[in-house]
């Protein structure tokens, strides 16, 4: 009899293979984007609330990431200041408003948006305040949750108002292995993990004759403090987390 983390692992590969096999082409046309905005002095900014957001922290200055990634950080949305406060928070209009306004994004800029259920109020209006500002945007979301959830009062869904989304083939509700009248094993932070360093990786290929490779190098690896910050230096002026 199969252990229940055997089956977890299963589904998500089957997951996986799913978005591969569906979602490879959008990879290349959000890398093309992100391409393009580096090349004009742009970067990749990543918003997300909740759980979401740790698809901003595994962009960030990481071995092997993309050194124009910056996420978009607000206590308010986070747990810093407890969950029950961060879940009522990323329904609250404004709240994605003001986080934004901190990062004086540019019409160069692009913002990724990563929301598993694409309709609480902040992700929404992240995407509807980048619009009016002509900033590309790309989501990653659930389609099958998102057409399922109830929506906020903006009476719109993620994946409506972007440019590109990516969907992350997730189940409503996250999880993926059902014990009683439960389901455990969440794994929208798995496979956006592999949606976002899928696309990262096709901008490494894209931009791979750049005469400084923006991509960083484990601080334990030869080299890496010289390429490191040869980086830092680049993007310290414009990113407020360097």
């Amino acid at each position: 009899m199969q252990k229940l983390s055997q089956i977890y692992g299963s589904k998500i590969n089957l997951i996986l293979k799913k978005i591969i096999k569906e979602e490879t082409k959008k990879f290349i046309s959000c890398a093309k984007l992100i391409r393009d905005s580096y090349k004009k002095g742009g970067q990749l900014f990543i918003f997300g609330t909740g759980h979401s957001r740790l698809l901003g922290e595994e962009s960030f200055h990481r071995a092997g990431g993309f050194a124009a990634a910056c996420p978009i950080r607000d206590d308010n949305l986070n747990f810093s200041k407890g969950a029950r406060q961060a879940t009522k928070i990323e329904r609250t209009p404004s709240v994605a408003k003001k986080a934004l306004e901190k990062y004086k994004l540019t019409k160069n800029d692009i913002l990724m948006i990563v929301s598993n259920s694409g309709v609480n109020h902040a992700p929404v209006e992240a995407a509807l305040v980048a619009r009016k500002k002509k900033i590309k945007t790309i989501a990653i979301t659930s389609l099958k949750f998102s057409k399922k959830a109830p929506l906020s009062e903006l009476n719109k869904r993620l994946y409506e108002i972007v440019d590109i989304y990516i969907d992350n083939k997730i189940p409503e509700g996250d999880s993926i292995i059902d014990i009683n009248k439960f389901s455990v094993g969440p794994a929208s932070t798995i496979t956006g993990s592999f949606i976002l360093n899928s696309i990262l990786v096709e901008v490494g290929g894209m931009l791979k004759n750049e005469k400084i490779f923006p991509f960083y190098i484990s601080s334990n690896m030869p080299n890496a403090k010289e390429n490191n910050n040869v980086l830092e230096n680049k993007f310290k002026k414009i990113n407020p987390h360097l």
